[in-house]
């Protein structure tokens, strides 16, 4: 019984002893990683940094199209097989005139990056008929470029940076847009032997009074449009062809005109004088007593009083000047007392701008009783 006990006694000791070992605070693991030892670093020898890739200029790239059924066709252009004359380069970023084909009828070379226009490229290309270079960055055109190429008729450069009329000009043209470049210089001898140019447009340049000598369009016999608004004339352009019907010189300085100026001309229908320093001092009494003239435009000027004009002008635009009153008797081109029957001989005016004066309606009854054919009136 006793070595029964005992032996419990000692199986009860080792449980004990046990438990006690099993509850010793073991070693918490660390919660941060223990510092790693660096090498020593070997310094290496210093790499010149890369400068970052620019683009050649500041346009963007060319716009290549997929190959064209006609091998000659440039891949920056286009090459319609319905117009196998034409060539569509408008509108692809180009920056060089490409080499025309030969078969090259109608160009289109408009907005664009294009700054020089060189001969090399139209070598072949003699029997061209249109070329369209608005809105590019021109400043140069060779005079080589148009010489071999006779059949020539219209060129239309407007919006680009020419400083002169390019020299060496075809004398088949019919049509030369220059308008809205830098041009203050016209070469002598820049439009000789032009006899078939019919509308030359200057607009917007910088030409002034000693730039237009008298000689300048004494060639251009067929002119029937010239376009010299928003320049910097003062007066009016000498030496006009006689045979002109449009003649536009809105926004330049011109404060007179000469009495006989108009006297010349046998088909002038549209003159366009507005924003100009036209005053009643400037304007003879029957400057413009011209009976081919349809349509008179002398808006944003400086006129006091509504000048005389010849029964055949159809439409007269005086807003925005200084007039203060409007005397329907001594405006008409004929006597109130005649016999207006017949109402071809009446007065064929059917438009009259006063908008923008010093009047106040009601229309003068004399106005209404002399032009008789007046369907519209903006006072």
């Amino acid at each position: 019984m006793k070595a029964g006990a005992g032996l419990f006694s000692a199986l009860a000791l080792f449980l004990l002893m046990g438990a006690v070992f099993t509850q010793r605070t073991r070693p918490k693991k660390p919660t941060r990683r223990p510092a790693t030892i660096r090498k020593p670093s070997v310094p290496r020898p210093a790499v010149p940094a890369q400068p970052e890739p620019q683009e050649p200029t500041d346009f963007p790239p060319p716009i290549l199209g997929p190959p064209s059924i006609f091998p000659d066709c440039p891949r920056e252009c286009m090459c319609s097989p319905n117009y196998p004359n034409a060539l569509n380069c408008e509108n692809r970023n180009i920056r060089a005139i490409p080499v025309i084909p030969s078969r090259t009828h109608y160009l289109y070379l408009q907005n664009n990056y294009i700054s020089e226009v060189m001969a090399e490229p139209f070598l072949n290309a003699t029997e061209i008929r249109w070329v369209n270079l608005a809105n590019n960055r021109i400043h140069r055109i060779d005079k080589m470029v148009f010489e071999k190429i006779p059949t020539l008729l219209y060129l239309y450069v407007q919006r680009n940076q020419l400083k002169e009329v390019p020299a060496g000009l075809p004398s088949s043209l019919e049509q030369l847009r220059l308008g809205r470049n830098r041009i203050s210089k016209i070469p002598a001898g820049a439009f000789s032997k032009m006899g078939n140019l019919t509308l030359l447009d200057l607009y917007h340049n910088q030409l002034s009074d000693s730039d237009l000598g008298k000689n300048i369009f004494k060639d251009l016999k067929s002119l029937m449009q010239l376009n010299l608004a928003h320049n910097a004339l003062k007066k009016m352009p000498a030496g006009v062809p006689n045979s002109l019907i449009q003649l536009f010189l809105d926004r330049n300085r011109i404060d007179d005109i000469p009495k006989d100026y108009f006297g010349g001309f046998n088909h002038l229908a549209f003159v366009r004088l507005n924003h100009n320093q036209l005053s009643d001092k400037g304007l003879p009494k029957l400057v413009f007593n011209i009976s081919t003239l349809l349509d008179l435009q002398l808006s944003h000027n400086q006129i006091a009083s509504v000048p005389l004009f010849n029964g055949h002008l159809e439409h007269l635009h005086l807003d925005h000047n200084t007039i203060e009153s409007i005397n329907g008797t001594q405006i008409c081109p004929y006597s109130l007392q005649a016999d207006m029957s017949d109402l071809s001989q009446v007065p064929r005016l059917r438009y009259l701008r006063l908008d923008g004066n010093h009047l106040s309606p009601p229309i003068p009854l004399d106005v209404i009783m002399c032009f008789r054919h007046l369907h519209s009136i903006v006072i």
